[in-house]
């Protein structure tokens, strides 16, 4: 009975979480809150959050509790919510496309070897995590937001900041991907889930490491448009 009430818990939460009831960032119930709306035992809330845990889909830190994919970063007060809904998302992303494109081609003439060296780390982490998703949002987050530190632009790295890892969007057929298709097999649009969007990446830093503005605009422009069509997918 006990198993029968962990995967229901378990599955009601991934589903909110993939739905984006829950949030990348956003703070899951507290255990006491999810033992009382929905009727089972602290051991039943412990092993469903264990569950999505080993999943990838939360993460736990001691003594602030369980985040959906990722611990929120700190926000001003007065920065919008994060996207729920595909249309919020979709609007997010237009927003990405005026901020990134031009931090992408500030990047390609500003940036120093350092800060090149830091995205190809960036970008070989998110490589290295691409099939657990909390991972994998931490490191999208995080090669975007050295893309803005390198285009020597403040403002632009605020922006993107104030973003925070609720930028990134995850979508459904990318975090179940492992789940609809077998190891080795491919996703319905040809490609095995992050696949894409690793090598729109790696098309943005080729294009900031021979400099190339323009190249590196419109490499931004293409990862994110592809980005918007997963997320309405």
């Amino acid at each position: 009975m006990s198993t029968n009430r962990t995967a229901r818990l378990t599955e009601t939460l991934r589903r909110q979480i993939l739905d984006g009831e829950i949030t990348v960032g956003q703070k899951l119930p507290s255990e006491a809150e999810l033992i009382g709306e929905h009727g089972v035992s602290r051991t039943v809330v412990r092993e469903a959050l264990g569950r999505l845990q080993a999943a990838g889909l939360i993460r736990t830190r001691r003594g602030a509790g369980s985040f959906a994919l990722t611990p929120p970063a700190e926000h001003p007060r007065d920065s919008p919510p994060p996207p729920r809904t595909p249309e919020e998302r979709a609007t997010l992303i237009e927003f990405r496309m005026a901020l990134e494109c031009e931090a992408a081609a500030l990047a390609a003439q500003r940036r120093s070897p350092a800060q090149l060296e830091n995205l190809r780390a960036a970008l070989a982490a998110f490589a290295a995590g691409a099939d657990h998703p909390a991972t994998a949002v931490e490191q999208d987050f995080a090669f975007h937001r050295e893309i803005a530190a390198a285009s020597g632009n403040p403002h632009l790295l605020t922006a993107v900041e104030q973003l925070g890892a609720s930028m990134i969007a995850m979508p459904r057929r990318r975090l179940e991907g492992e789940e609809k298709a077998p190891q080795g097999a491919e996703a319905p649009d040809g490609e095995a889930p992050a696949t894409a969007a690793l090598a729109e990446h790696h098309a943005v830093l080729d294009a900031i490491a021979e400099a190339d503005p323009r190249a590196a605009s419109s490499a931004m422009r293409a990862h994110l448009t592809a980005s918007r069509r997963r997320v309405l997918a």
